[in-house]
Parts: structure tokens; C-alpha cells; sequence
């Protein structure tokens, strides 16, 4: 009897996870394209949308916390309070898309095999270009106000986008897999997604927290990477327009070291997560 060599081929359903991404790069595209043709389907204002949301969320904000509030004192709140809400924003969106990204191509994941990790990544690609109408909102605000670029400042931007998609994807794969049999998962996610913009210095500055929590505490709030970004934006887009600017935290070198463990951490946690409740993904969905 002859013996057939297997060790060429894949195990059905067991691949090496994100790694397999870079060889379906086709696909990929295929599930980014799809994403972003269908957001705004019969859509009279189409990608107009992507403008009106951000600036409706930003007006509502900007007039209960800044003109109703005061805006804390805070000099060019709207462009303080708008580089906030655009980086959480970027969070969110991808957080959530990517949570229900399996169950959303359930039909998919039944038929065929593919890298699973495809699907959550594609979201979260999604969310990326939807996220660039509103820093083109942003940067011309920050021009006319008399922004002007710097090394620093771009370097700032960057590293804040990268831990946010860190997070996002991090966290993304690990509901995600877990969303397929407990759809109670999503629930938490919404959880999340509402506390992430009043743990992290958007609508305040950071020093009213290091006035009234004690410096442990403080410590634990600015270790979180969501809060590190929002920083890292003020520092590109609103530090160079402020005259009165607080500067950032004690220790914000530490803090960032600190937020791209934790990115690590949960990427990591979410990649074995998701690879182990992927094996029954075609039955439970």
C-alpha cells in the first residue's frame, strides 16, 4: 500500500492566523472594497455621511461642554475637543465592526474555508478609510486656525493611529470569536464603546484627573492605550494652536511603552482566542 505524502498541504481550518492575511492579500481587497461599496448603498448623500456624522456628534459636544460648560477654560476647545473625537471615533468603529464581522459573513465562513482573520481585519480596514474624512475635516480646521505641521507632531498622529488599530484589532479578534457562540458579547462591546470616550481625555483636560485621583490611580488611567492616543492627537493637532497648553502627563514616554504592551498583550490574546473558538464557527453560526 502505498503512503501519500500530506505534509505539503493545509490542515483544513488551521492556518497561522493574521500571518495567512499577507498570502490572501486578493481577498483582503475584495472584502475592503465590498465594506466600503456597501456602507452608503442607496444612499441619496452616499459618502456625504461620513462628513455629517463626525461634524453632528462634534456640535453636540462642542455646545454642551463648551458653551453650556465652558469648555473648562480649555484654549481652541473645538480643535481640543474634535482630535479627541476623531481618534475614538477611529476606535469605535473599528471595535464594533470588527466584533461582528464573523457572523456578519456567516454565509461565507459556511461554505468555504479562508482565513477567518480576513473578515475582522477587512472591518477594521473599513473603519480606516472612513476615519480619513474626518481628519481632513480636522486638519483644515487646525490650517485655518494657524496649525503648522512638525516632525514631532506627525510622529504624534502616527503612533496614535497604530495603538488604536493595535487595540481595535486586538480587541476586535477576541469578541469577535467569542460573539459567534455568546452573542452577549456584543453587548459588552457596547459597554466599552460608551465608556471610551469618558475614560479618556476628550471632553477634559487630563489634569483635572491628576487633581482628584491619587498618583497610583492616575497612573492606571494614563496606562490606558485609548487615553495615550487622545493625547498623542492633541499633541499633532492642538498643542501647536493652544497658547495656554498644560502640556502632557508626567511620564508619558513610560505610558506609551506601557499602552503598546498592553496593544501586544491583547493582540496576542485575542489571536489565540479567536483561533480557538474559530474551530466550531461553521456550527455555532
Amino acid at each position: 500500500m502505498t503512503s501519500i505524502d500530506l505534509s505539503r498541504y493545509d490542515i483544513p481550518g488551521r492556518g497561522l492566523g493574521i500571518l495567512d492575511v499577507f498570502r490572501w492579500r486578493y481577498l483582503l481587497r475584495l472584502l475592503v472594497r465590498k465594506g466600503t461599496a456597501t456602507r452608503y448603498r442607496n444612499s441619496v448623500l452616499g459618502w456625504t455621511w461620513s462628513y455629517v456624522k463626525p461634524a453632528a456628534q462634534f456640535a453636540v459636544y462642542y455646545f454642551v461642554m463648551g458653551f453650556i460648560l465652558g469648555g473648562h477654560g480649555i484654549d481652541n476647545f473645538a480643535i481640543y475637543l474634535f482630535s479627541g473625537i476623531v481618534i475614538v471615533n477611529l476606535f469605535n468603529e473599528a471595535f464594533g465592526n470588527a466584533t461582528t464581522a464573523i457572523v456578519d459573513n456567516g454565509s461565507l465562513v459556511r461554505k468555504i474555508y479562508l482565513p477567518r482573520e480576513l473578515f475582522p481585519i477587512a472591518a477594521i480596514i473599513v473603519a480606516f478609510v472612513h476615519f480619513l474624512p474626518q481628519v481632513a475635516i480636522l486638519l483644515l480646521v487646525c490650517l485655518l486656525v494657524g496649525w503648522t505641521p512638525s516632525l514631532l507632531g506627525i510622529g504624534a498622529i502616527l503612533l496614535g493611529v497604530l495603538i488604536v488599530v493595535l487595540l481595535a484589532l486586538g480587541l476586535g479578534l477576541f469578541f469577535s470569536g467569542i460573539n459567534v457562540r455568546f452573542r452577549d458579547a456584543q453587548n459588552v462591546v457596547e459597554i466599552i464603546r460608551m465608556f471610551s470616550v469618558w475614560t479618556s481625555p476628550v471632553l477634559y483636560l487630563w489634569t483635572l484627573v491628576a487633581d482628584k485621583l491619587p498618583a497610583w490611580a492616575f497612573g492606571a488611567y494614563m496606562s490606558n492605550p485609548l487615553a495615550v492616543a487622545v493625547e498623542l492627537f492633541h499633541l499633532g493637532f492642538w498643542s501647536p494652536t493652544a497658547e495656554l497648553n498644560h502640556g502632557l502627563p508626567p511620564n508619558f514616554g513610560l505610558y506609551i511603552g506601557i499602552a503598546l504592551t498592553f496593544c501586544v498583550v491583547f493582540l496576542l490574546l485575542g489571536q489565540s482566542t479567536f483561533r480557538r473558538f474559530e474551530r466550531t464557527f461553521a456550527q455555532d453560526l
